[in-house]
């Protein structure tokens, strides 16, 4: 179990701070919803969840064939719907993987980063998009 203790700091901005470690955290609602936009959003962090979870796990998936992805990059393009409500429509993750790799370990990679908890946590209604790019 891990708590993140958070509270409004007034303007929009709130401040989350990680309970293990003592790391803070801020946010600001985006322009196009009040905010200034000085931070990540809310749903940015999601978005930012995502991106880091996927990688998380295919370091994890990595080790465990001795392998190294050390430069691996992800970048996360987050759209918003109003309709029916405000929330996040898409997410799509572009993976560069700058290590050369053989068919069956880039297959296990790929298989490794569908079980990404964030991306498994997410509601279906959330269009999910990822692409690999290999060296």
């Amino acid at each position: 179990m891990v708590e993140i203790d958070m509270s409004y700091e007034g303007h929009l901005h709130c401040q989350a701070v990680h309970g293990p470690s003592g790391t803070k955290l801020v946010t600001d609602a985006p322009q196009d919803n009040m905010g200034k936009g000085e931070s990540f959003s809310p749903s940015d962090l999601v978005a930012t969840a995502l991106g880091a979870c996927i990688l998380t796990v295919l370091g994890i998936a990595a080790r465990r064939q001795g392998l190294n992805l050390k430069g691996t990059k992800a970048k996360v393009t987050k759209e918003m719907v109003s309709s029916p409500s405000r929330r996040i429509g898409r997410l799509s993750v572009d993976i560069h993987v700058p290590v050369r790799l053989s068919e069956p370990q880039r297959k296990l990679l790929e298989s490794a980063a569908i079980t990404c908890p964030v991306r498994n946590s997410l509601h279906p209604d959330v269009e999910m998009a990822m692409t690999f790019h290999w060296a």
